[in-house]
């Protein structure tokens, strides 16, 4: 009966040290290019950023998987013109977003990597800057902030493809493009959906 626990007992310590270094954790931040498809008005992409934690599992010497748990802006600018006055606004949009990716080693240092993006949203607020003269002949200026969170679906799902370089030391960059997939709106039948090009730096702990 010892011989049995005994037995047990190292047969679970050696697979739990083989799954440690199969296992890897980091942590990265970069920065995003996103921007709202199919849009009525004449939008432009806005600049974020993005940071969060990485754990990466080895199936083997070229396929992994990994999971990210990131905080994420998104969003979109517009700007108009004319010459009666001038119009700037932002939708900003924050998410927390979880990647689940599939990944191939092409070299020892180089994947390629894609998979699913499910989004939470924690806040959305569209920003405003307006410029016109009024009646006098007098440049006026008006700004605000309006919280649109309920206009917004509380889910975003997208599909990441990308690729990351990582040296022997531990510090990897990557890059992603993360196309929506799902509605941006509430309710309706919008078309909306976000997209995000991404730019990372991080480090591997393990």
């Amino acid at each position: 009966m010892k011989k049995l626990l005994l037995f047990t007992a190292f047969t679970f310590l050696f697979s739990n040290i083989n799954i440690a270094q199969e296992l890897s954790f980091g942590a990265k931040l970069g920065v995003n290019f996103a921007s709202i498809s199919n849009s009525d008005s004449e939008t432009k992409g806005r600049t974020s950023f993005h940071l969060g934690a990485v754990a990466e599992y080895a199936i083997t010497d070229k396929f992994s998987g990994q999971a990210e748990l990131l905080y994420s802006g998104m969003g979109a600018k517009t700007e108009f013109s004319d010459e009666d006055g001038s119009f700037e606004g932002k939708t900003k949009l924050s998410y927390i977003s979880l990647p689940l990716l599939g990944k191939y080693y092409v070299t020892e240092a180089l994947s390629v990597e894609a998979g699913p993006q499910f989004s939470f949203l924690i806040s959305a607020e569209d920003e405003f800057t307006a410029t016109y003269e009024d009646f006098n002949g007098e440049t006026e200026t008006e700004s605000g902030t309006e919280d649109i969170k309920d206009g917004i679906s509380g889910f975003d799902f997208g599909f990441g493809i990308g690729g990351t370089y990582k040296l022997e030391n531990g510090i990897f960059f990557s890059l992603r493009y993360v196309l929506g997939l799902s509605k941006l709106a509430a309710n309706g039948d919008g078309k909306n959906k976000n997209n995000v090009f991404q730019i990372s730096g991080g480090y591997k702990f393990n």
